[in-house]
Parts: structure tokens; sequence; C-alpha cells
């Protein structure tokens, strides 16, 4: 168990699957940074334009104090600021040309403020006001027209620490995300490969056993589940395919043997016996008789693996059912009357569809040849053409013994035929070529008990327009 553990983990992880989501997460996570560092950026940016325009606003209060009383006027100001705890966060300090303190609650000129005037970021020496450790402080400096120097500041510590928090919770974010997603993507990854291994096991287990084998459903009705019955049906298809070659191969085996038989019999006793003018004709026409059946045999075949190649839907065009009816009632007529079959043509003057007007005629041929053959003698064949509810449909019915329900799915099968009809001319393929043509022009054949007999529809499909 360990082992199978390993092994599937390994597949994960080198699985395209799992490549194509860490692709995933890597656009994704730098889609999510971006957007966090956004976001970073602007708060920041907007907390910090708000505190520079309150510190402006200050600065420009007094610099107009200044201007209106001078240096005293400003120092009292100043002291009545300090003196109210709503600007206790507040920095000032005002200096003479030589950088001495002249008021305020910073003690020295900070060391970053050297021009002449600007905007400047520093620690605090020691602690302002109430602040336990040295603040963060922004301030606006500028030199008075006298040569003082007026420093105008904020704490901004609350800033340095929000950002700090911003800056930890989108690291950590991210993080997050990454890991997630990347225990998601070996979940998902796994989920995938495992489904795929249950799809290899059973492509091996059909490989050393046979197409009996199938993949497992898990009941989830998701698209591998789906896949699966696919791939089930696909495989219940080949193996009824396979089943019928089987069948075929055993049908003509049995269906040549017998013609094989005479005509290696009659050429042996031509071989040994004398030599007559009348009987080696005889025998010569019985052997190209019984060649020219297992020539139509093997041509049947090809026209049928010709058919169902769909090979031949350039010939499609708008033809008319009643005409070819017609002309395959004509054709027949006179096999009809040797078996004293009444043969006639009934329903709609017109019935137009789309498709090849020589493989239909083929497939009415064939039903109005088994209806003749397997019908009743002395009895009736009727070919009809009708449009039911606008759908073109050719019928061929017959009054005989008609064919057991059991045997509808049958009869279609390559070489199968009932066993009343195993030593009757034919070889079983007249109705595998009518379900042949039936497929190339996607049609739909019916069978019904005709009472008695059998009839035998076809649901053609409308013509186009």
């Amino acid at each position: 168990m360990p082992g199978t553990v390993s092994v599937l983990l390994a597949k994960t992880l080198t699985s395209s699957t799992f490549r194509l989501a860490l692709i995933a997460i890597g656009t994704f996570g730098v889609i999510v940074s971006a957007i966090f560092s956004y976001v970073y950026f602007s708060t920041s940016s907007y907390v910090r334009s708000r505190w520079d325009r309150a510190i402006m606003t200050e600065y420009a209060s007094l610099r107009s104090v200044y201007d209106r009383s001078g240096r005293d006027g400003l120092i009292s100001l100043m002291q009545q600021r300090l003196a109210d705890k709503s600007f206790a966060e507040n920095v000032y300090i005002l200096a003479d040309p030589s950088l001495a303190t002249l008021a305020g609650n910073l003690k020295a000129w900070p060391p970053t403020g050297t021009a002449a005037g600007g905007w400047t970021e520093f620690r605090a020496p020691k602690p302002v006001s109430t602040a336990t450790s040295p603040p963060l402080l922004r301030a606006m400096f500028a030199t008075l027209p006298q040569g003082d120097r007026l420093l105008v500041g904020r704490d901004i510590s609350d800033l340095d620490s929000f950002t700090d928090q911003i800056k930890a919770a989108v690291i950590s974010s991210v993080a997050l995300i990454f890991v997630l997603a990347a225990v998601a993507s070996i979940l998902v990854t796994r989920r995938t490969v495992g489904r795929i291994e249950s799809i290899n096991a059973t492509s091996r287990a059909i490989m050393q056993s046979g197409l009996d084998k199938r993949i497992p459903l898990r009941g989830t009705h998701d698209e591998w589940d789906r896949v699966a019955e696919n791939l089930n049906q696909m495989l219940e298809r080949i193996e009824t395919l396979m089943g019928e070659i089987k069948q075929v191969g055993d049908n003509v085996a049995h269906d040549l043997r017998t013609p094989l038989t005479r005509m290696r019999g009659r050429l042996e006793k031509a071989y040994h016996g004398e030599r007559a003018g009348e009987a080696d004709q005889t025998l010569i026409g019985d052997t190209i008789a019984d060649l020219d059946a297992v020539l139509r045999m093997f041509a049947s075949i090809t026209r049928i693996a010709q058919i169902e190649t769909q090979a031949r839907q350039h010939a499609f065009r708008t033809v008319n059912l009643v005409d070819i009816a017609g002309e395959v009632v004509e054709l027949y007529d006179a096999a009809a009357e040797q078996d004293d079959t009444r043969l006639t043509v009934a329903g709609d003057r017109e019935v137009k569809m789309t498709g090849d007007r020589d493989l239909i005629f083929d497939a009415i041929a064939n039903l109005v040849d088994n209806a003749i053959k397997h019908g009743r003698a002395g009895g009736q064949v009727v070919v009809s053409c009708e449009n039911i509810d606008g759908t073109p449909v050719v019928s061929v019915a017959d009054d005989g013994p008609g064919i057991p329900a059991g045997e509808y799915e049958h009869v279609f099968k390559r070489f199968y035929r009932l066993e009343r009809s195993r030593y009757a001319p034919g070889n079983g393929l007249g109705l595998s070529l009518v379900a042949a043509i039936a497929r190339l022009h996607a049609a739909r054949i019916e069978m019904l008990d005709n009472a008695p007999g059998l009839r035998l529809r076809l649901w053609f499909s409308p013509p186009e327009s």
C-alpha cells in the first residue's frame, strides 16, 4: 500500500495537469499580489496625503501669525498649541538662523532638514510629549524672512505601524493562497491521475484478458464518469462487432463449404472419369454457377463495407421514392408471377427525399426480393410510399409467415438466416445491405407484424429545402 501511494504521488507531481495547475497558481499569485500591492500603496498614499494636508494647513496658520506678529507672536501661538491636548501629535520647532531652538516640543533641529525648505521624515532623538519611544515624524519646514526656520510636523508612527500591518497581511495572504492553491492542485491532480490510472488499468486488463472488462464508475455523474460511460459503450460496441465478425466468419465458412465442396467433387470426378462433351459442359456450367454465387457473396460484403464508410454521400440528391418503387416493382414483376404473387404499388403519388438513388433502389429491391422469396405462394406483396407527418416513408408488406418478434434485431446481421430459410437460396446479406443503406441515409428501420406476414418500413429524413 505505501508503495502504491508513493507511485501515485510521483505520477501526480510529474503529470501535465499538475504542471498546468502550477502555472495557474503562479499566474493567480501574481495577480493577487498586484491587487494587494495596489491596495497597500493606495491606502498608504491616501493616509499620508491626508496628514500632509493637515501639516500644510497648520504650517499656513503659524506662518500667517508670524507674518502678522513676528517671532514673539509665533512663539506665543506655538506655546498655546503645545498646551492644547488636541495638538498632542503635532511637532513644532522654531530655530534661529544658527539652528538654535527658540520654541517647540522638538529639542533640536533634525539633521535631515538642512535645505532651505521642503518635506522630511526622521526619528525623534527621544520621546516627544507622551510618546514612550522615539516616533517616526513627517514634517514640513521652511526658512522665514528674518532667517528663522520653522518646522511643523506630525507623528506618523501609526501610519508606519499601519503600513507594516498591511504589508504583513499581504505577505501572509499571498503565502496562504499559494499554500491552499498548491494543496488544492495536488488533490485535484491526484484525483485526475487516479481516474486516468483506473482507465489505464482497465486498458491493460483488456489487452491481457479480453474485451469483457469495463471501467468502474464512481456514481458522481461528473465529466470523468461520462468519459468512463462513453468508453464502456465503445468497448461494448467493439465487443459486439468482434462477436459479429466471429459470427460472420463462422457463417462464411458454413455457406462457402457447400459450394466449394460441390465444385471440388465435380472437378475430382471429371479428373478421374472419362471425357464426355455434354457431361463436361454440364459440370463446367454447374461449377461456374457455384463460383458466381461465391463471387456474389463477396461482392455483397464489399458493397456493404463501401456503404458503411459513407463514401457515396457525394451522390445525394432529391429523389422521388414513388418513381424508384415503381421501377423495382416493374423489375420484380416477372419473378412475382412465377410464384403467383401479386406485386403492387400503393400510397402517395409523390414522396420526395434526399439520398443516393441507386442505393435506395437496391434497398427497396432487397426488401421486395425477400418478401417474394419468404412470403406466401400465391400471396400479395405491397410496396407503399407515403408522407407521414412530413416524413418520407417507404414500406414493403407481405402476407407470409413473417418473422418472430425476437428475431427482429438479428435479421440485419451479416449472414444471419432464420432456421427455416437456412437451405433456401440466398446468402443472408440482403437485409444487412438494407441496414447499411439506412445508416448512410440516417433512416430508421421499423419492423411490424402485418397479421399475417411482415411489414418493414424505412423512415427517411425530409428533403433539404
